[in-house]
């Protein structure tokens, strides 16, 4: 047996010898972040050798990837194996509560018309509460101007809730983190995978929830509202993302034909799953479309309400799980792609989420000088999502990065000479230095390729499927936390959109949340909405037997 001690939490472990770092820290309740859930792939657990003390006291497995990029070597926690007494630190100094998470969403005028609502019984000197027509509590004395409900947009990547008064459907307060769950697996698909083994789906169920009451907590605190006065929640999310906040395992959502064991459109108890609200609260769970056009989709089509408007519209919520929805004269097609995680900065070699020391945003001047946009304002330490796209897009419209993904020969004389300075030599292969410590690889290109491919081309059978053309669509609304940061150049530029929608692309937000809203302070829109997603026709891309020609077209920039 090995003793372990964990710093700065100062938490001391027995493991037995040959136990990977990343093993033990999570028997300890240490968390860090390994999105590939420890396959040795995603490289997001590292530590520096300087960090790990002593250094003889771990072995590390074959073939683990060794940081050759700067001068400070690192070990992957989840390769890393303990053979003796040792101290590690595990403290990044990044703190999840600082990312950049939007949560603001576009919407309309909702007329209040809640599910809760509170009558005082002056004879009997107590407050009932309604859900409905359904008696839940009784308060003691007159508590009918404490009545509040919250919205959760429980993300793939990040977590947003939102109180709201039920009295008057005024947003009180947001709070937003990281989704705890990315830490061990990084898209739907990976999650689903590990909810189906041993004891995953446990430590995803938990772990949503724990962080779900703490942001509860947080806004409470904030507005010095007490817990046991909000009365309903809205779970807004994907169709995984629902089935795990439930404690319901996902693996029907990984097999053919793909049935949800949630479709939504009804309430579970907030007791029943440890929630910290009022005993007698309830979850509306909206409705699904389909296993990968969730919930989160259905309150986007509610918050931007593209089924009651003219015209060709073109909803795309951009994550790792790209889902879209056309619709043509009201009538709802929908389909989704597994972008996968690049977008959110994972699989890059410099990538990280949108936290300090993050470049957001990369653009050129006419005479090819580069601006710079860091997040805190501090010196660039990774590229975030939004920077990824800026700086492929830049490099594309500046023939720096050739159609086919490939960097281009420095030496090549139509590249500009402050661009070829930067296609530099590392480890024999080329990158483009975005700064002194930040790069972009070849490799990197290419996650984004295949990322921005797999919505293209959802996009293009989206289209066909109702038989028009990127010329003719009206308007492209692109949803999410991650849309709202991009920038419709950089889109164009790299091919995720068509040039045609140029001019016509609004960043609407975080819908997912907005609709939730909307969701909660007017339960008409729950029958209404319940009632559409039977009628929207969904397209399994799998089904087109082109698809993988259109997919490989879809590439290239």
């Amino acid at each position: 047996m090995a003793k372990v001690t964990f710093t700065p939490d100062n938490i001391t472990i027995h493991v037995k010898a040959g136990t990977t770092i990343l093993e033990a820290a999570r028997s300890a309740g240490i968390k860090i972040e390994s999105p590939c859930n420890g396959a040795g792939t995603c490289g997001k657990c590292k530590l520096y050798i300087e960090q790990v003390y002593p250094v003889n006291a771990v072995l590390t497995k074959k073939n683990h990837p060794v940081n050759t990029a700067s001068d400070r070597e690192y070990i992957l926690a989840c390769t890393a194996c303990i053979s003796h007494d040792l101290s590690i630190t595990t403290d990044t100094g990044r703190d999840p509560k600082a990312l950049k998470i939007i949560s603001r969403g576009e919407s309309f005028e909702v007329e209040l018309d809640c599910l809760v609502t509170k009558k005082y019984v002056e004879k009997k000197g107590i407050t009932e509460v309604y859900a409905g027509h359904n008696l839940i509590a009784a308060e003691e004395g007159n508590s009918t101007e404490r009545n509040f409900g919250i919205v959760v947009d429980i993300g793939t990547t990040t977590l947003v809730a939102s109180l709201v008064d039920l009295n008057t459907g005024n947003e009180l307060q947001t709070a937003s983190s990281l989704n705890p769950q990315a830490i061990y697996a990084q898209d739907v698909l990976s999650r689903i995978k590990l909810a189906s083994e041993g004891n995953g789906l446990n430590i995803l169920y938990k772990e949503v929830i724990d962080e779900i009451n703490g942001l509860i907590n947080e806004v409470s605190v904030r507005t010095r509202t007490s817990k046991e006065n909000i009365y309903e929640i809205i779970f807004s999310g994907n169709t995984c993302m629902l089935h795990l906040a439930a404690g319901i395992n996902p693996y029907s959502l990984g097999k053919f034909p793909y049935t949800p064991e949630i479709k939504g459109g009804g309430h579970i108890k907030a007791s029943d799953h440890n929630i910290s609200i009022a005993k007698e609260g309830i979850v509306y769970l909206p409705p699904v479309i389909s296993a990968y056009v969730g919930a989160d989709i259905t309150s986007g089509i509610l918050a931007s309400q593209i089924h009651k408007k003219a015209g060709v519209i073109l909803f795309v919520d951009i994550g790792t799980n790209g889902e879209m929805v056309i619709s043509r004269d009201g009538r709802l097609t929908a389909t989704s792609t597994a972008a996968g995680p690049a977008f959110e900065g994972m699989n890059i070699t410099c990538g990280m989420r949108a936290d300090k020391g993050a470049v957001e945003l990369f653009d050129m001047e006419e005479d090819y000088s580069i601006r710079l946009e860091v997040i805190g304002d501090t010196a660039a330490v990774g590229i975030c999502g939004s920077g990824l796209l800026d700086i492929v897009g830049e490099l594309v419209a500046a023939g720096a990065i050739k159609r086919n993904g490939k960097f281009a020969d420095a030496g090549n004389a139509e590249i500009p000479p402050v661009l070829a300075g930067k296609l530099v030599q590392l480890d024999g292969k080329t990158v483009f230095k975005v700064t002194e410590k930040v790069f972009l690889s070849q490799n990197d290109i290419r996650q984004v390729q295949l990322a921005k491919g797999a919505i293209r081309a959802g996009i293009e059978f989206l289209l066909e499927s109702i038989g028009v053309t990127a010329a003719e669509v009206d308007s492209v609304l692109i949803a999410g936390s991650f849309g709202y940061h991009l920038r419709a150049k950089s889109l164009i530029n790299i091919g995720l959109l068509p040039q045609q929608f140029d001019g016509k692309i609004q960043f609407i937000g975080n819908t997912s949340k907005s609709g939730g809203r909307a969701f909660l302070i007017n339960k008409g829109y729950r029958r209404e909405m319940e009632q559409l997603v039977k009628e929207v026709e969904v397209i399994e891309l799998a089904n087109y037997k082109n698809f993988d020609r259109v997919f490989v077209k879809c590439l290239s920039f």
